[in-house]
């Protein structure tokens, strides 16, 4: 059974930084499109950031709320997609969720929730 496990959330100051992770299990990793999608109370789920499988190069695109701030990886050997969030603010908290996704197959992580404030 394909699993995607978040972790990294938490509650940060504004300004300050986070790296969310998402372990994938039972996928050729290397092969999915992974993404990290965002919800707010109240708010749709959005695209905040995804990165491309390694066929499709590792390209990157991102929300323009968080460019410049926030910077999606993978690493294929760890099954292991990373967001590293940087000048954090408060309409950054949310859940966060993980992403995999190749041919109309579609994985959801749990969500990790992020939080900032002061």
């Amino acid at each position: 059974q394909v699993q995607l496990v978040e972790s990294g959330g938490g509650q940060v100051q504004p300004g300050g930084s986070l790296r969310l992770s998402c372990a994938a299990s039972e996928i050729i990793f290397s092969f999915y499109n992974m993404g990290w999608y965002r919800q707010a109370p109240g708010k749709q789920r959005e695209l905040v950031a995804r990165i491309t499988s390694i066929t499709s190069g590792g390209t990157t695109n991102y929300a323009d709320s968080v460019k410049g701030r926030f910077t999606i990886s993978r690493d294929n050997a760890k099954k292991t997609v990373y967001l590293q969030m940087t000048n954090l603010n408060p309409e950054d908290s949310a859940i966060y969720y993980c992403n995999a996704a190749l041919r109309g197959n579609e994985y959801w992580g749990q969500g990790t929730q992020v939080t900032v404030s002061s």
